[in-house]
């Protein structure tokens, strides 16, 4: 499958340190777990990490359900795009009560569905897909395009074509590289506004802060935390969602979002629609959903990660040692 936007031959190799200057140069907002929405309510975040302190925690995502007058209900359903392969079945699942599911999806036009577990030439390698996939091997997770199938009869694209996309990101002179890096400058402008673990401008606590999270028992998950602490305003500052006049790869994607539930809505036949997109769309399409009329019923939250400490894990300290003595006994051999 073609990429749009690609990386180039080595894409992995800029993908790496994105990836790790994200996480950690961009501001945490971390925040207790809020309670469900009342009726009536707008949906006050739609990421949360819940801190459950020296025992982990996790990382939630939202399902808003919103009403018109006339009884049709549209559920935001936010995802992060790596997550628990039980977190993934269980959206599968509910998709299953909806007469449409709205998802999105930067495709060519011509390009076939892909099939949960594809080929490796079956799948996307756009800078996102190939982002999301190195932070889903190095956090032993599940990556939403091997656990969704969208051949679902029910399942309606909604989203902007390859072309068009690519197109209106060359107009405006935006790429996902320019946007992730913009945003990285502008948190290490401002080092006074940072709060989490990893935050500050003092190299020597952030690699002792590195040292103490590779070196503590199950010391996967403690990257998981650390990773988590962050997400909620990484998502929103990758995607450009703080830029003037918005971004291509939000805004834009948003009103073709729109446009479909639009087209879904004539007639009259379904009821019970969800929209199925990245948490950093929601604060904007719940607007769009008021502007048309719909309100906030409900909340839902849904656990992404699993972020429980498992203490009978070896460090990855002891598991490096465990390695080296092994190669030693082959070498010895």
């Amino acid at each position: 499958m073609k990429s749009y936007p690609p990386f180039g031959p080595n894409r992995r190799q800029w993908t790496v340190p994105l990836a790790l200057l994200a996480a950690f140069f961009l501001s945490a907002r971390s925040q207790a777990a809020p309670p469900t929405t009342q009726p009536g309510e707008p949906a006050k975040s739609w990421i949360r990490f819940v801190d459950n302190g020296p025992t982990g925690g996790s990382l939630d995502t939202a399902i808003t359900t919103y009403r018109n007058d006339a009884g049709v209900t549209v559920d935001l359903v936010s995802a992060v795009h790596i997550g628990e392969k039980s977190y993934f079945q269980g959206l599968s699942r509910a998709f299953e009560g909806y007469d449409a599911v709205l998802y999105e999806m930067v495709k060519p036009k011509d390009a076939v569905l892909p099939r949960p577990g594809a080929r490796d030439e079956e799948q996307s390698h756009s800078a996102v897909s190939e982002f999301q996939r190195i932070l889903k091997d190095t956090l032993n997770l599940s990556f939403q395009l091997d656990e969704i199938d969208y051949r679902q009869r029910n399942f309606v694209h909604a989203d902007l074509d390859a072309e068009t996309f690519q197109k209106m990101q060359e107009e405006r002179g935006e790429s996902f590289e320019m946007l992730m890096l913009k945003q990285i400058m502008a948190a290490m402008s401002q080092p006074d506004q940072n709060q989490g673990p990893l935050a500050g401008d003092d190299p020597e606590q952030m690699l002792h802060d590195l040292i103490h999270t590779f070196t503590r028992p199950d010391a996967e998950r403690q990257l998981k935390l650390m990773l988590a602490r962050h997400m909620e305003d990484m998502d929103a500052k990758a995607m450009g969602l703080d830029g003037p006049g918005g971004s291509v790869i939000l805004t834009e994607r948003n009103k073709a979002a729109i446009a479909a539930l639009h087209k879904t809505l004539e007639g009259g036949k379904k009821q019970r629609i969800a929209i199925f997109y990245g948490a950093a769309h929601m604060p904007d399409m719940s607007q769009r959903l008021h502007e048309m009329g719909f309100k906030p019923v409900s909340t839902e939250w849904r656990m992404a990660w699993d972020l429980a400490i498992r203490y009978d894990q070896p460090s990855a300290v002891e598991q490096l040692l465990d390695g080296a003595v092994r190669l030693l006994d082959d070498a010895a051999r």
